[in-house]
């Protein structure tokens, strides 16, 4: 689908483009700092801004529960309740600031709903009360029945106008949809919206599928099915269904991921034993050995500049979290595993900044960051059993599945300490993975 953005008129205003970074935050947004300062702090740090979503419909759809829900769900906005307002503000009328201030509101926004071409179009306008000016003013457009995408695409430009940093609306959620009783469990592969919405499954159950990941640049995923023969590494595209084997490997093959460029894919092959890191190029099939010895070496995740891989192995005696080079040189660890600490599926964040990780410490199952260099490790989340986290494409949110002994469900946080949220999903759900924003693959 193709998303159309640009500026729009308003009476005596002139042309509005989309603003970005600090210049574009209100006055008392600017004054703590834009989001990236707030990155490492507690929950205590984070009061989620008051912003009023006026009713946005026409042509028959009504967008604003949907960026409503987005923006609270973030953990960073608080939606207030529309029998609160103080008034309607129409899409071309100015705010009665005065008046949005004594209810405490610091965001409003309207717009509409309107036809454009043979689909539908979003008008969006965002207004800093306590500045008294506004701070946004797009308008998308959209396939109709792609009608939902717009509200998410509307709620990831309040976001940025708000807080100067990308939205993780637009997205999309890769996963394991389990159901089933427990020793019957059925496993398919299945795509949705980040909020759970518009379900689509890609394998009909009759093989045990794990590990989904999404393309960097494209609807593609690779993940690791179990057939009648050892497991296979597939490549499928999202919106055909197409699906191909990538590459025929002696032994079995485990979390595959792509590279940032979307060229190559990187996996763990298990022979005799022990497994090591392997990096297959998908245009000319061939294979490179990456790590070598008789440790088990997996959940290889790449920088987003290409540049290192992190891993976790246990050649150290337990399971830690290593670095090397993007050839296989320089390997290091960097986790010591105090207090018996064991750490798993690494994953660098798409700021480059931060790897998220699994870590069983104490019969409990974390979810954490750290710097690349082991550093500054923090627990998100702690408990009977997480696993698997996930970076939303702004690097702000992670997302992981959590099961209490009933099967496993999907989970939400920020970094910033933000309150958890389940993720909806129809039926128990695995092993989530986040694209990449689609509209920047438009």
């Amino acid at each position: 689908m193709n998303l159309n953005r640009r500026g729009f008129m308003q009476a005596g205003v002139g042309a509005i483009s989309s603003l970005t970074g600090l210049a574009a935050l209100p006055a008392w947004a600017q004054s703590a700092g834009p989001l990236l300062e707030l990155r490492g702090m507690g929950s205590s740090g984070i009061q989620p801004i008051s912003v009023a979503v006026m009713g946005i419909s026409g042509g028959g759809r009504d967008l604003s529960g949907i960026i409503s829900n987005d923006l609270s769900r973030s953990g960073l906005f608080q939606p207030i309740d529309p029998k609160a307002f103080v008034e309607q503000v129409g899409p071309n009328a100015t705010p009665n600031f005065g008046s949005w201030q004594t209810l405490n509101a610091q965001v409003v926004v309207a717009g509409q709903v309107v036809p454009s071409g043979g689909g539908l179009g979003i008008q969006i306008r965002v207004w800093d009360v306590a500045g008294g000016r506004q701070i946004a003013g797009q308008q998308f457009s959209a396939s109709a029945n792609s009608w939902r995408r717009l509200g998410h695409v509307a709620a990831d430009a309040v976001f940025k106008a708000v807080t100067g940093e990308l939205g993780p609306f637009d997205t999309r959620i890769a996963f394991i949809s389990e159901s089933g009783s427990k020793d019957k469990r059925v496993k398919r592969l299945a795509v949705m919206d980040q909020d759970g919405a518009n379900t689509v499954y890609l394998s009909r159950g009759t093989d045990l599928v794990l590990t989904p990941r999404f393309s960097p640049t494209t609807q593609e995923l690779t993940y690791l099915s179990f057939g009648n023969a050892d497991p296979r590494v597939f490549l499928t595209n999202v919106q055909t269904g197409q699906r191909e084997v990538v590459g025929n490997f002696p032994g079995m093959t485990f979390s595959p991921r792509f590279s940032p460029d979307g060229r190559k894919v990187i996996m763990s092959l298990e022979k005799n034993g022990s497994s090591t890191i392997q990096l297959l190029n998908l245009q000319t099939k061939q294979a490179t050995q990456l790590t070598n010895g008789s440790a088990i070496d997996t959940s290889p995740s790449y920088s987003p500049d290409g540049g290192r891989i992190v891993f976790e192995s246990d050649r150290g005696g337990t399971q830690q979290i290593y670095i090397m080079n993007a050839d296989g040189s320089n390997q290091q660890r960097i986790t010591g595993g105090d207090g018996g600490a064991r750490y798993s599926t690494p994953v660098w964040s798409p700021r480059s900044d931060l790897i998220a990780f699994t870590r069983q410490k104490g019969g409990q199952f974390g979810i954490g960051i750290m710097n690349p260099d082991g550093s500054g490790e923090r627990m998100i989340t702690e408990g009977f059993h997480n696993e698997g986290p996930t970076w939303a494409p702004n690097g702000l949110y992670l997302m992981w599945f959590r099961d209490l002994g009933q099967g496993p469900q999907l989970w939400q946080a920020s970094i910033f300490g933000t309150p958890e949220q389940r993720v909806p999903t129809q039926g128990f759900a695995s092993d989530p993975a986040w694209s990449a924003s689609l509209s920047k693959q438009s």
